[in-house]
């Protein structure tokens, strides 16, 4: 009873940790007279990803490598399909020329070529199917290369990303550093062997448990994030929140994952790849049916009801 209490209070201490990290870190940076697209694209972008990343290397570490896949598919399916689609419903969500044509496309890109390294067995005719520690280097290189084309964009544009910055002593700072990271490493733990004994509970796979609770409760930050800039009409953030999240989950957090340890990989996650994968491609297709480059409020209940019936299949098939 005590392992389900810690994983409920978990997510609070995952995402408030994550919280604090990023407003202890962001000050310290300002103070610093770092410039704020500087912090935007890496203290605040990596600072949404750290639930899931968290989560992913006490995953790793412990060999629970069902949930460490299943958290990073589940959370790339949940933030389009269930994110993208709570946001629209708030008001309809104005995609940019870049985000179009060169993020959505990469984000579907990566899901694609996690397709590719994983299945050995397939693809090589190999015995087991898994990414590697070279699958690893391979998913971080393209992340290093987006990072480097993140950068670019935002030199050329000279776009500020809209932060709101708090100021803070050194010695606060350092404690929201210190707190945000307690709370990280407290939550990541509490949440992995909570989603262990619930598979073992209700006699279901990790693969599951990450695929719907724990890939939910690490979105959370996202879901604030866009259905917030949604309510502001803040849209093109909205968007560019979930599409930069789901790059930074399969090329930094599943790559930094496999370097870690392998990750061995069931043909049955297939399943989970091709919908991760159909979930890119909605939303690329999305922006030119109906208004374009839009995401009206009927598709946004669209991609809703589209993932209620993949969770529900998922319940139903394991």
């Amino acid at each position: 009873m005590i392992t389900y209490i810690l994983f409920v209070i978990g997510f609070f201490f995952l995402i408030k940790g994550a919280d604090l990290l990023v407003d202890g870190s962001a000050s310290i940076a300002k103070k610093r007279k770092i410039s704020p697209i500087v912090i935007g694209l890496t203290i605040v972008a990596f600072g949404t990803s750290t639930p899931e990343f968290i989560v992913n290397i006490f995953a790793s570490l412990n060999g629970n490598t069902e949930i460490a896949i299943g958290n990073i598919l589940g959370s790339n399916i949940a933030n389009i399909l269930l994110i993208l689609g709570i946001s629209a419903i708030i008001y309809p969500l104005v995609a940019k020329k870049n985000t179009i044509w060169k993020e959505i496309p990469l984000s579907l890109l990566a899901a694609i070529l996690l397709g590719i390294l994983a299945n050995d067995t397939l693809i090589d005719n190999g015995i087991s199917s898994g990414l590697t520690r070279i699958d690893g280097l391979v998913l971080l290189s393209f992340f290093i290369i987006f990072l480097y084309y993140t950068f670019e964009i935002s030199k050329i544009t000279g776009e500020t990303p809209d932060l709101n910055i708090k100021q803070l002593s050194y010695l606060k700072s350092s404690l929201f550093i210190l707190g945000g990271l307690l709370g990280l490493i407290l939550g990541g733990k509490w949440i992995v062997d909570g989603a262990v004994k619930l598979a073992e509970h209700f006699n279901v796979s990790q693969s599951l448990i990450g695929l719907t609770v724990v890939a939910v409760g690490t979105s959370l930050p996202e879901l604030a994030t866009s259905a917030i800039a949604a309510y502001k009409k803040q849209t093109d953030i909205a968007i560019g929140n979930i599409v930069g999240s789901n790059i930074f989950n399969i090329f930094w957090i599943l790559g930094f994952s496999a370097l870690i340890r392998p990750l061995p990989f069931s043909t049955n996650s297939n399943l989970d790849i091709i919908m991760t994968i159909f979930a890119s491609s909605i939303l690329f297709f999305t922006m030119f049916i109906g208004k374009k480059h839009t995401i009206e409020r009927w598709q946004g209940i669209l991609m809703i009801s589209i993932y209620v019936g993949y969770v529900a299949f998922l319940i139903s098939s394991k």
